[in-house]
């Protein structure tokens, strides 16, 4: 029997093998595991330091923090202040008393320290689990505007105010709060908090508020007190001078958290609970220079840095504003108001003041407003601001109002830019179409451009905005930053004027994503660097010099403006007004200066024009001008001047009564001549046109201003001289046996080739002509043939074709005699179709 020994080798070395295989294959897909497993890690380790490292680009240093907060030299110690163009005066500043900020420490070994009850009340408000995190927390991450640890309030208020909210800030956020919460200590950390948060009213630091709303140092602060302020830090409009009894249950709640919390005793909390804290009465503010103009400084500074962190403080703003003109501006416009109100005047210490006129008696208007605005053009920046100003009382306000027709000139402006001149004719006469009237309820006739535009008639502007579409005008007046389907602001007005001062050119900023005319120059922190730098102007060209100059031709020229402006200089100036009759506007600039004013009535039955603020124009402009010499503006390449025929705007002819020098663009002089103006032959008795038949001693050849049929009637009703449309009575004279037409008969009808037969005979006779002409009494004769010298009697004269006339015509026979006797014969006939 064989041995079963190498079966059972054979299957064992079989089995041996397969477990092999097995385990290579095993073994061959864990390390493909493995490695792609390493390279998921290795690519998620690279994709995570890709991140952290786009995240903490740029991360602010923490050692910022000690600068701005450390005494004595910390930079916010010292509140923001906001100064003049020279950086000497001050116009306002955010603090109570304009002093430096007290930095308190928490140690209670400092005499002058935080208490633990103002602490415990802050952390309890604030940040409850400020003793047990790591300076942060996940909760609410989601939302980029939650700020849940007292680490993280500072680093968004100090270190990330300027970034935009989104994920990325927060995880920012979450890093500088763990890093500052482990380098300088949460005692650190609460001390900055409290020595620099807002308790509103420009109060910040727990000092200044206790202080001003207790009356008395931190260190003596109850803690009813403290929970007061604790709750104002949250939500500082609602503090206890502003809102008092919200503010005193607000720290109610405050101490019921704080027991809660075990962050105060029972007995503590009852004692708080009952005491009445009694809150300080407003302090005295500190005067603002200004007051509008500061105003218009933050809203602009807005767009460049939060409010919140300009108010902080440890900023010096530089202004544009020139401080002796502010003055000037103000006083005078405090003094306009009150005239304008029909109120005694309190200050007399205002030379400028001196320029305004006296308002009659009978104008004046108790509920009424007044503001100013003057600006550099060459720069865009605002030199003065004056808020409304009521009653002689100037307020911080600037708010926009009905433009009304203070925005014309950009409708005019379209029309220039499409081929028109300041010389093209426009009718101010009764129209079906135009619905609207003149402010002044009368129509005024034919006229420029130029006029219409000067003395602010509505019904030609209206005309001239149907004719070059509302949306072109929109886009031109969009170009110079004006909306037409918004009210309008001093500042945008002027700015868009002082463009046709500088050549086409607007000088300002982008500010929110608008260009405007600019109230800062610079702004820089108490260390000197500089945060912010506009001192150098961007510019944009908004028009040609040539158009600018063409809209400033028009717009200085005060012989065709029904209203005076005596600024002594050459002035650019629009007036405008609302067709309610409740606002008034004049603005206008020189190569110096752009000044805008505005006033306003509210009461019912008052109504107010532009000749108010004209008279404020006109005291401002003169005033800041004062130092400046008379300069105007040159003519550009791209313009010429032609005398044309007024009002036509024509090339002048013989009957034209008046010739003016009109300014066009190249290429938009007229061609043609003016056809308002003809010559008519009246009979002198009848006052009616004169015919063929009328004996020439009693024509008149006098000259009229044709008004279309549809303004004739209204033209009679004005007393305007027009031609008469109806001729004289005819009365053929008696026939001449030496000259005379016997056929065609007076008044026949012909066609074709016609024969005219009569006679051209007698003593002393040279030749004879035959003419023809259109109407009862021709303009113009057309000769048939050539001169005859061969006398005719009874005969044919000459043939006529009158093929592709029609109408009535005068046929004309004239004999010349040897002693320079001239003798005629006429008649009528009517040329059929």
């Amino acid at each position: 029997m064989p041995s079963t020994l190498p079966i059972l080798r054979a299957r064992r070395e079989r089995r041996l093998n397969q477990q092999n295989k097995n385990s290579n294959r095993q073994r061959g897909f864990v390390l493909s595991i493995g490695i792609i497993i390493s390279l998921l890690l290795g690519l998620v380790i690279i994709l995570g330091a890709f991140a952290y490292a786009d995240v903490t680009q740029d991360l602010p240093s923490t050692e910022i923090l000690p600068r701005l907060f450390n005494p004595p030299d910390g930079l916010l110690l010292q509140p923001t202040r906001i100064y003049d163009r020279t950086g000497l005066q001050l116009l306002a500043t955010f603090s109570p008393n304009n002093s430096p900020r007290r930095y308190i420490p928490v140690n209670e070994q400092n005499p002058q320290h935080i208490p633990q009850t103002l602490i415990n009340a802050v952390i309890a408000v604030s940040d409850p689990q400020f003793n047990r995190h790591s300076g942060y927390s996940i909760e609410g991450f989601d939302n980029p505007e939650l700020h849940p640890t007292i680490a993280q309030k500072l680093v968004y208020d100090f270190l990330l105010y300027n970034e935009p909210p989104s994920t990325k800030r927060a995880i920012r956020e979450i890093i500088l709060a763990s890093q500052i919460t482990a380098q300088f200590g949460r005692t650190q950390i609460i001390e900055w908090y409290l020595n620099f948060a807002n308790f509103g009213n420009h109060i910040y630091g727990v000092e200044a508020a206790a202080q001003i709303y207790f009356g008395k140092p931190v260190e003596q602060l109850t803690l009813a007190e403290s929970a007061i302020l604790a709750a104002v830090i949250e939500t500082p409009a609602l503090n206890p001078l502003d809102a008092e009894s919200v503010a005193l249950q607000r720290g109610r709640e405050v101490l019921y958290v704080m027991n809660e919390l075990r962050l105060a005793s029972n007995e503590a909390t009852a004692i708080a609970l009952a005491e009445i804290p009694v809150i300080q009465s407003a302090p005295l503010d500190l005067p603002i220079v200004a007051p509008a103009f500061v105003n218009l400084v933050l809203t602009q500074l807005e767009s460049q840095i939060p409010r919140e962190r300009l108010e902080r403080g440890g900023i010096t703003i530089i202004t544009t504003l020139d401080y002796e003109l502010q003055k000037q501006a103000t006083c005078t416009t405090e003094i306009y108001a009150t005239r304008l109100a029909g109120l005694e005047e309190s200050n007399s210490d205002c030379d400028s003041a001196r320029l305004l006129p006296s308002l009659p008696p009978a104008t004046t208007f108790i509920d009424s407003s007044a503001s100013a605005i003057i600006i550099d053009p060459n720069t865009g920046q605002v030199l003065a601001l004056v808020g409304e100003t009521n009653q002689g009382i100037e307020t911080p306000l600037t708010t926009s109002h009905q433009a009304g027709s203070s925005l014309d000139a950009f409708v005019y402006l379209t029309g220039f830019t499409r081929g028109l001149s300041p010389a093209s004719l426009t009718w101010d006469i009764p129209s079906d179409e135009i619905k609207i009237q003149n402010f002044d309820n009368e129509f005024h006739g034919a006229m420029r451009l130029r006029t219409s535009l000067l003395n602010d008639y509505q019904v030609p502007v209206e005309i001239l905005k149907n004719q070059m579409g509302i949306e072109n005008v929109i886009d031109i007046a969009n170009s110079f930053g004006i909306d037409l389907n918004e009210d309008v602001s001093l500042l945008k007005l002027a700015g868009a004027y002082g463009v046709f001062g500088t050549q086409g050119v607007y000088f300002g900023q982008n500010v929110n994503n608008e260009f405007m005319p600019v109230s800062v120059l610079r702004v820089e922190s108490v260390d000197k660097s500089v945060m912010l730098d506009w001192t150098i102007s961007k510019s944009q060209t908004v028009i040609t010099p040539a158009m600018s100059y063409v809209m400033t031709h028009v717009l200085s020229d005060d012989v065709e403006r029904a209203s005076a402006f005596d600024v002594n200089r050459p002035a650019g100036i629009k007036v405008g007004q609302t067709f309610d009759g409740k606002d008034a506007w004049a603005v206008g600039y020189t190569p110096y200066y752009v000044v805008a004013t505005w006033s306003a009535v509210r009461n019912e039955g008052d109504l107010i024009t532009p000749r108010f603020p004209a008279v404020l124009w006109n005291a401002l402009m003169q005033t800041a001008s004062q130092n400046k010499s008379a300069d105007g503006w040159s003519a550009p390449l791209g313009v010429s001047t032609i005398t044309v025929c007024d009002p036509s705007g024509l090339l002048p002819t013989r009957e034209c009564p008046n010739l003016v020098s009109e300014i066009f663009l190249n290429g938009s002089e007229p061609t043609q001549v003016d056809n308002l103006y003809r010559e008519f032959a009246i009979n002198r008795e009848t006052g009616l046109l004169a015919t063929v038949f009328t004996p020439p001693e009693l024509i008149d050849n006098r000259i009229y201003l044709v008004y279309p049929d549809n303004a004739r009637e209204w033209a009679q009703s004005a007393g305007i001289d027009i031609p008469p449309t109806s001729y004289d009575a005819i009365q053929a004279p008696p026939v001449n046996p030496n000259v005379n037409i016997t056929f065609p008969a007076l008044f026949a009808d012909v066609s074709g080739v016609v024969q005219i037969i009569g006679t051209a005979s007698g003593e002393n006779f040279i030749s004879y002509r035959v003419q023809v002409g259109k109407g009862l009494n021709p303009q113009a004769w057309i000769q048939l043939g050539g001169d005859v010298t061969t006398p005719v009697e009874g005969n044919i004269l000459a043939e006529w074709d009158t093929t592709g006339l029609s109408g009535l015509y005068a046929v004309q026979l004239i004999v010349v005699r040897a002693d320079q006797i001239v003798e005629s014969a006429v008649i009528q006939v009517t040329i059929g179709e």
